[in-house]
């Protein structure tokens, strides 16, 4: 059902990222007089299609992972002499740049208006206090205690875990200290903290923000109740049930579900006794975690069982709402601090500062999109745009094939004041079609060794 549930939102969300994208083109296109003769979400033979009164044919086909609008161009194939007006390269300069530039633009603009919809809808988060502080952490080290609420990072406020953790991000890279400020339980002034880091997350494969801080967030207590078993897996075969809560391990009172993970981690191969709480009464099993080795060769106990979550106290929690003007400025602010922060991620990835193992390709899309669908609306639409303004940045990287290549091109005619040689243009399309295609099977990579 995981499965499925993935494979139609990352359609979904792929669809109206590349609609959008492809209709950015086609819009602009129409206004600039050039005839479009498809528009098309997807690869292949076309599923579905239609013609309208312009002779524009409309098609979805049968692999979702792109799309294209086919525009009428002397380039590709001889053109009626009454028709020649209409043509893509006899459009000026100005007119090509327009529309090569409206398919990454109308990205942004969907981002835009899916962050509006958020702030205007209100969004709900966590406050972001502190749980636990490592001893002689950076944290620890900057004068951070547990209980303290975090108000700003990097002299930038902070409203939950998720702004803090796209400023820590933005700073990756970073020697010397680390400003953040925090108040105490019940004060309204906050203290600001300078945290020392030297070379902080550089390489890091995660990075791992918080946890490299020594910050761990405050959560409300987790018990040991069991809610998902998968079968097949030690859980199942000793007898564990969803609804059950495990009391105590060797006849040592458990104190949470963090408790028993940490056990369960430690103890491959080692049988545990469990007493086990099942309708008002006490039981015990046997359960012996599975082996299981991660990427780094660390052996780890696995025993294939979920916790069943906890509401949060309406103390730690906070919703975040604006007008309808005021979301405007948000979500501009918004689209404008994620395309820095994207441009940011591809610059420290190209000179060695964040790993290239945090590519991702359709397999982490999909896994990323099905989980914030089965989340709720709110994370999914923030996906959604999120991924929109990744497209449209890498749309506009100045890499022949992709939309930022022709707009390189134009704009050198611009200069020179006549256009690209073909030769030149034909050799850029070997060399772009080159590196896309080394990034995507790096990206499917990276995917395969994540599963």
């Amino acid at each position: 059902m995981g499965l499925i549930q993935n494979v139609l939102a990352v359609i979904v969300v792929l669809g109206l990222l590349i609609t959008f994208h492809e209709f950015g083109h086609f819009w602009v296109a129409r206004r600039c007089g050039v005839k479009v003769l498809r528009f098309s979400v997807g690869f292949g033979k076309p599923l579905w299609s239609r013609v309208d009164r312009h002779g524009t044919e409309f098609a979805v086909a049968a692999i979702p992972l792109g799309g294209y609008v086919k525009m009428l161009d002397e380039r590709e194939g001889p053109v009626a002499a009454e028709e020649r007006h209409r043509a893509f390269n006899q459009k000026g300069v100005w007119s090509r740049i327009a529309i090569v530039a409206a398919g990454p633009l109308a990205n942004f603009l969907l981002a835009l208006v899916a962050y509006w919809l958020l702030f205007v809808a209100g969004t709900t988060t966590v406050v972001p206090v502190i749980g636990e502080v490592a001893p002689d952490s950076p944290a620890a080290r900057g004068g951070l205690v547990a209980g303290q609420e975090i108000t700003a990072v990097r002299d930038e406020a902070v409203h939950s875990w998720e702004d803090i953790n796209l400023e820590l991000v933005a700073a990756i890279g970073a020697s010397g200290e680390l400003a953040v400020s925090a108040r105490d339980e019940g004060d309204s002034i906050a203290r600001e903290h300078r945290l020392p880091v030297q070379d902080w997350l550089v390489r890091q494969d995660p990075p791992q923000p918080l946890a490299s801080l020594g910050i761990t967030p405050w959560r409300p207590r987790l018990p040991a109740v069991i809610d998902q078993v998968v079968d097949g897996e030690p859980a199942a075969m000793a007898g564990l049930r969803s609804g059950d809560e495990i009391v105590a391990v060797d006849d040592e009172p458990l104190a949470d579900w963090n408790r028993f993970v940490e056990l369960v981690r430690a103890r491959p191969g080692e049988a545990l006794a469990l007493t086990v709480l099942r309708d008002g009464e006490r039981r015990s099993l046997s359960l012996t975690p599975r082996p299981n080795t991660l990427d780094d060769g660390t052996t780890i106990g696995y025993v294939g069982a979920g916790v069943a979550s906890v509401d949060w106290p309406e103390e730690y929690r906070r919703e975040i709402r604006y007008g309808p003007l005021d979301a405007v400025g948000q979500a501009v602010s918004r689209t404008g601090e994620m395309t820095v922060l994207t441009l940011d991620a591809i610059r420290k990835m190209l000179v060695g500062l964040i790993s290239p193992s945090n590519l991702s390709g359709p397999i982490t899309i999909a896994r990323i999109a099905g989980d914030s669908a089965r989340s709720g609306l709110e994370s999914f639409v923030s996906f959604l745009a999120y991924l929109s303004i990744s497209l449209g940045v890498l749309n506009l990287l100045p890499i022949p094939v992709l939309d930022g290549g022709h707009l390189l091109y134009y704009l050198v005619e611009v200069v020179r004041g006549r256009p690209v040689s073909e030769r030149v243009q034909a050799v850029g399309l070997r060399i772009g079609l080159a590196l896309v295609g080394t990034l995507m099977l790096m990206a499917l990579y990276f995917d395969l060794m994540r599963l």
